[in-house]
């Protein structure tokens, strides 16, 4: 049977590695390992995977680092794994571009829904890179979105985005002058409970723009701040 998807389990204690890789096994992903940051940075970069669990409390290179580091190379999903209490760690994270969270102790069982999920929205990734068509292109001046090769283009050059900067800049460019608040972002965009974090919402809004800059600055500019109430994408802005 073919493998579903290949999945990178970091983590320095071996029994939470087993145990994950067995859940996920069960559902025909194929499962390699890492115990610290710096294997899972080598692993990372150095082969493909669908995507990466990646827990932050590790030896030698924690998982803040190993996600920075990783980013600045691939735009793999990551779903970081972190212990009760670490707020401030988990921002961190999704500052670096992590993807997700778990908190510790976890349900085996929301790992494995998680993961579906992060999949699902990332499949593009890895399918349908020559088959786009107009009707599912997003077209504005400075930026092109192609929905079937999930491929971001700011002034002719391709950006790469995680699937959560990708879904959220798709979301916001569906509907060009709406604003929306921060918790309307997070139903919409995250699908489920962020606790009332809003600075989720913010760092990813952060690494967005800041991605397209290095691209276009005019593209960036499209992503506006609306001082009190939350964010919209303006085309007139560029």
């Amino acid at each position: 049977m073919e493998r579903e998807a290949k999945i990178l389990v970091v983590d320095d204690e071996e029994r939470i590695r087993k145990l994950l890789k067995m859940y996920l096994e069960k559902e025909n992903y194929e499962i390699e390992e890492a115990k610290n940051g710096v294997e899972a940075v080598e692993k990372a970069i150095t082969e493909e995977y669908d995507l990466i669990l990646l827990d932050i409390m590790m030896p030698e290179k924690d998982g803040i680092e190993a996600c920075q580091e990783i980013r600045e190379k691939k735009a793999t999903p990551i779903i970081m794994l972190t212990a009760k209490g670490e707020e401030a760690n988990r921002v961190q994270g999704f500052e670096v571009g992590t993807d997700d969270y778990i908190v510790k102790p976890f349900s085996p069982r929301e790992v494995v829904l998680r993961v579906k999920a992060l999949l699902r929205r990332s499949a593009s990734v890895n399918h349908a890179k020559a088959e786009a068509t107009p009707k599912n292109l997003m077209v504005f001046p400075h930026l092109t979105i192609d929905h079937d090769a999930h491929r971001v283009m700011a002034d002719e050059r391709e950006v790469s985005l995680t699937p959560k900067e990708y879904e959220l800049l798709c979301f916001l460019a569906k509907t060009p002058d709406k604003v929306y608040d921060r918790e309307q972002l997070l139903r919409e965009v995250w699908h489920y409970d962020f606790f009332g974090d809003l600075r989720t919402v913010d760092t990813h809004v952060k690494r967005l723009r800041e991605k397209l800059s290095r691209t276009s600055p005019d593209a960036a500019k499209m992503i506006v701040t609306v001082w009190g109430v939350g964010y919209k994408f303006e085309v007139g802005n560029a």
